[in-house]
């Protein structure tokens, strides 16, 4: 029997030490380090491929035969989109988000869509029963789908190659424990080792595979680093807890772009596709009020009008106060020194409040101008009109900057039905008016923005 070497391992972001220390050099973190052991007597029993050649003979370049990736389609359009068109034939897809909320009932979503594809669910933390349950209040049902309760990795295999199935979801990576690692299920070793073995399978048996994993207090994804650069995207799934709102982003894409997202709503019935969310984003107010502008903002490639809430007051305790929600404060007190300083409005001695509406936190600069204008309608005391938009930045300098797709937000926001929208004189000269059903109105200092909603 080999002998047992042992190694210190980072639980934060996987550096491996041969001694115990206290404060990590890699990430700075105190008391992380967990032994762990890197070697055992015991033989591996991960998933190989009888028919897999001996040897790999090197290719030149243009002997590689090339076909375009075939897409499989989820049933769901969002993930769809995030994924690029679809999923990859032999790709591993790694979810992360907080605890509850709602991978686990995702990934049964689309496992369950799945109508003409054999689906094998593995689920490590919940009984058959629990997921049973979750399938009732789904709604949906699929008899080409298996449910499997296990967390190790070698049994796993044996049902693998028994039923062949053409999508697998591992309910989490976390869970899973591989008889090679002599630690306990969740550590880095264990983590790292059968997410490599699912990774084999997936390569050699060309079925894709989607890991479920959790995260840390910190937001990063549980588990060492390599963990994501194994595989071939990485998706990350998050919201509010207060909100019914829940967006998928794509951190890490091998086969589509990084710039897509997903949006979904969750309901009694699971999560629901928002195909439409700047409906959703926006309050539908019976009459105006003063402070309340709506900003054509992107995320990623998608466009989406969103509302702006500021509040300006005369400060109670001497002290003013900044307060933001889903906006940088920093932002905002830079927005404010630029009113202040080059455009004579006092608001050094005023309470400034300011809230982006549906709980999502944006960092488009195009924001800027929404902004600009709600705080000076909340300290004017006048609203501004319901059908006006705007998309632009502004600079220290006062002036009003050009921002990037810029048609994608003129036709967002004109086919909500607005009737104006504020952009930068820059981005005007490169568009052509007539294009477009809606007012555009090119500005350049923020006095004519000011002339322009309250003369």
């Amino acid at each position: 029997m080999a002998k047992v070497k042992t190694t210190y391992n980072c639980q934060g972001c996987g550096y491996n030490s041969p001694k115990w220390l206290g404060k990590c050099p890699s990430c700075d973190q105190w008391n992380t380090f967990a032994e762990e052991v890197i070697q055992s007597g015991k033989k591996s029993h991960g998933y190989t491929d009888p028919l897999k050649p001996a040897t790999s003979k090197p290719k030149q370049l243009h002997q590689i035969q090339f076909e375009s990736e075939y897409r499989i389609d989820t049933g769901s359009a969002e993930l769809n989109r995030v994924l690029g068109g679809g999923l990859v034939s032999g790709s591993v897809v790694l979810v992360g988000g907080e605890p509850g909320i709602g991978k686990s009932t995702l990934m049964l979503q689309v496992a369950l869509q799945m109508k003409n594809y054999l689906v094998l669910y593995i689920s490590g933390e919940e009984s058959e029963q629990q997921i049973k349950m979750r399938s009732g209040r789904i709604g949906d049902e699929n008899s080409d789908s298996y449910i499997l309760t296990e967390t190790s990795t070698q049994v796993i295999f044996q049902h693998l190659q028994k039923l062949q199935p053409q999508i697998v979801v591992i309910d989490s990576i976390q869970t899973l424990h591989t008889d090679t690692i002599e630690s306990s299920a969740g550590s880095i070793s264990q983590i790292r080792e059968c997410a490599n073995e699912f990774l084999q399978y997936a390569k050699l048996t060309n079925t894709p595979v989607f890991l479920i994993g959790h995260i840390t207090k910190d937001g990063n994804l549980a588990g060492p680093k390599i963990l994501e650069h194994m595989v071939d995207a990485v998706l990350q799934f998050e919201g509010d807890r207060n909100y019914g709102y829940r967006i998928l982003r794509s951190v890490k894409n091998r086969f589509g772009s990084t710039s897509e997202l997903g949006i979904f709503e969750m309901q009694d019935n699971g999560l629901r596709e928002v195909l439409n969310p700047s409906e959703l984003l926006i309050t539908q107010r019976d009459e105006n009020f003063s402070g309340i502008t709506i900003s054509a903002t992107m995320e990623g490639l998608r466009p989406m009008l969103i509302e702006i809430q500021a509040l300006v007051s005369t400060a109670a305790y001497g002290v003013p106060q900044r307060s933001t929600t889903g906006f940088d404060s920093r932002r905002l007190n830079m927005l404010l020194a630029v009113l202040e300083k080059r455009h004579g409005f006092k608001l050094s001695v005023k309470d400034v409040f300011l809230n982006v509406a549906g709980g999502i936190r944006v960092d488009d600069p195009a924001v800027d101008l929404a902004v600009v204008a709600a705080v000076l309608s909340s300290n004017e005391d006048m609203p501004v009109n319901p059908k006006v938009c705007f998309a632009a930045e502004v600079g220290l300098s006062g002036e009003i900057r050009a921002v990037n797709r810029i048609e994608q937000r003129i036709s967002e926001a004109s086919k909500l039905g607005f009737e104006k929208i504020f952009l930068s004189g820059h981005s005007f000269k490169s568009l052509n008016p007539e294009k477009f059903d809606i007012q555009i109105i090119p500005v350049s200092r923020i006095e004519q923005v000011f002339s322009n909603l309250f003369s």
